[in-house]
């Protein structure tokens, strides 16, 4: 049985198609359309996908969209009915939005030649955070777990909870839209100044440089309730009839979400050019600690409700990793599992996974440790393009090329990595990445002059041997998607300064032999010539999508001041 699943007209635009139950290939829109959070069609994920599969649309056998409009309709429409005069501009976008979203069956037949008829037969509507359940539990080891799917909102809800079990998954809880996490964050952030879709991540990295002072103001900005759950003080918020999110020109925008009151309360919105406050710092660092505090607080609950130990979540807010790192050491749950694309990307895989399982009945198959799912291109390819460019280059063998490659990274050398098939997920794995050595004091200067020039608060991740994590991190677990950040042993931090962030932790990521064999080899050889079994990763890219093909990682390369280019076994430098 062949699925195609797909997220389309949302942000972060993607597609996974599954042979069996098998992920074959996954991938985003935006490493196509080369534009961050691409949210129209993904219509060349849609052609990739096949290719790797090896069929056409015709032999698909279904199609799951992950986006259900008749998911709580009778909400909506008492939502609605209770602001009708503002509700007539949201109202308006949503229907315009969903006007797409029904042209996916006229999008595929002219994508595909088929007939739409032929293609409405195949089409199933799943629930967005059903979506996000389905791709966190049925790719983990788990036989049974709770599940959470927390975000900023899809199909009008924000926040989902369940109970997975077998290839079963059960909805126990929901909270509605507008009450959101996401929301919340999201209105903080753009009140400390950084106003784009996707631009989260920057507070969770600015939070460390601040004390968590505001915590008791912020318990008046979200009330728990005593079933696990919470709701927004809408004072001061934007009204939710105006609208969450809209797109324009297939990009995701997020209007100013904050209200008079959370200026009066914590101050003014950040301008441009203004520099960051401590008590800016202070801001994210409350507003991260208590988004912390309310996810164990729903978890809390959700143990008591379900007795079981392990969880699965998926959602936006579910890759606040620094949160995800303090899980197990501030709930009862004891193993976590979140997949690569927690993220709306995660959509198109967790639809298709709901379709095989929960609709088929079919049984599990094995659980996902890998996120290279995307493209791959060969060392004769490659030759062909450098030859085109007239670029020079030398060919190594495997050994040659990780002691070549070590070599350089020793000698303060930036390097970027272009090996195997790339990721699915927002996260450099190793597959298209920037490297530089951790030891090095220097090394975040060397990385933001030469290519990445982003914020100087933000940190750099550590790649560890799988076998080392223990000798290096405070809590021993298996971290293969760079999702959780944990405090690296005191001891061990003068030793990486490079990738300890400011309060002595990092964002771990555990290198597999088995999964990441070239990667793994990599710091292996690092690690015999140094002592450290560990890398500086960051993304592969400057202010743009993650590059994709040998073309894009070379344009990067030729236009930073990066020091060597790694492209499979082949290898250019200055």
């Amino acid at each position: 049985m062949i699925i195609l699943g797909i997220n389309a007209y949302h942000a972060d635009s993607s597609v996974a198609i599954f042979k069996d139950g098998i992920m074959i290939a996954a991938t985003e829109e935006e490493r196509f359309r080369r534009i961050k959070h691409w949210a129209g069609f993904p219509s060349m994920a849609i052609e990739f996908c096949l290719k790797e599969v090896g069929v056409t649309l015709k032999e698909v056998d279904h199609i799951a969209i992950g986006r259900d409009p008749k998911a709580k309709f009778l909400k909506k429409l008492f939502f609605f009915a209770q602001h009708p005069v503002h509700s007539i501009k949201f109202v308006a976008e949503r229907w315009s939005n969903q006007k797409q979203v029904t042209s996916i069956e006229k999008e595929l037949a002219q994508l595909s030649g088929l007939d739409e008829t032929e293609i409405k037969n195949k089409i199933h509507q799943v629930e967005h955070h059903r979506s996000h359940l389905a791709s966190a539990f049925f790719a983990s080891p788990f036989e049974e777990a709770a599940l959470l799917s927390i975000d900023g909102s899809g199909d009008f809800s924000t926040t989902m909870l369940g109970i997975g079990k077998g290839n079963k998954i059960e909805v126990i809880d929901s909270v509605d839209f507008p009450h959101s996490m996401g929301i919340f964050y999201t209105a903080f952030t753009q009140l400390l100044g950084f106003p784009y879709y996707g631009d989260e991540y920057k507070v969770m990295g600015l939070a460390p440089y601040g004390e968590p002072k505001y915590v008791d103001k912020l318990r008046d900005v979200v009330l728990w309730k005593d079933n696990g759950l919470f709701q927004l003080n809408f004072a001061y918020f934007r009204s939710a009839t105006q609208g969450f999110i809209k797109y324009e020109n297939n990009l995701p925008i997020v209007p100013p979400l904050f209200g008079k009151k959370m200026v009066e309360v914590f101050g003014a919105e950040r301008k441009k050019d203004e520099p960051l406050s401590q008590y800016h710092k202070d801001v994210a660092a409350s507003v991260q600690r208590f988004t912390e505090e309310t996810i164990f607080h729903i978890l809390k609950v959700l143990h008591k409700r379900t007795g079981l130990d392990k969880v699965c979540i998926a959602g936006g807010v579910a890759q606040n990793s620094v949160a995800n790192g303090k899980l197990t050491r501030n709930t009862p749950f004891k193993e976590v599992y979140i997949p690569s694309a927690g993220h709306d990307a995660g959509i198109s895989m967790g639809a298709a996974q709901y379709v095989y399982h929960q609709i088929f009945n079919k049984p599990r198959v094995a659980p996902i440790y890998s996120a290279y799912t995307g493209a791959k291109f060969s060392n004769d390819e490659i030759e062909v393009l450098l030859k085109t460019k007239n670029i020079n280059y030398k060919k190594y063998d495997d050994e040659t090329l990780y002691n070549v490659v070590a070599d350089r990274l020793i000698n303060a050398g930036v390097v970027g990595w272009f090996n195997g098939r790339a990721e699915f997920g927002p996260r450099a794995l190793g597959a298209r990445s920037i490297l530089a050595d951790p030891r090095r004091n220097d090394a975040k200067d060397l990385l933001n002059a030469k290519i990445k020039r982003r914020e100087s608060f933000r940190p750099f991740a550590p790649s560890i041997l799988k076998e080392f994590v223990e000798e290096y991190f405070e809590v021993n677990d298996i971290v293969p998607f760079m999702e959780k950040v944990f405090p690296i042993k005191k001891e061990k931090q003068h030793l990486i300064p490079a990738v300890t962030h400011v309060d002595g932790t990092g964002r771990l990521q555990s290198v597999d032999s088995n999964t990441s064999p070239a990667y793994h080899s990599l710091i292996k050889n690092f690690y015999n010539k140094t002592g450290v079994p560990i890398l500086l990763n960051t993304s592969f890219n400057e202010n743009e999508p993650i590059v994709n093909s040998p073309l894009e990682a070379l344009d990067c390369f030729l236009r930073t001041s990066m020091d060597m280019l790694v492209l499979e076994n082949i290898v250019i430098e200055r």
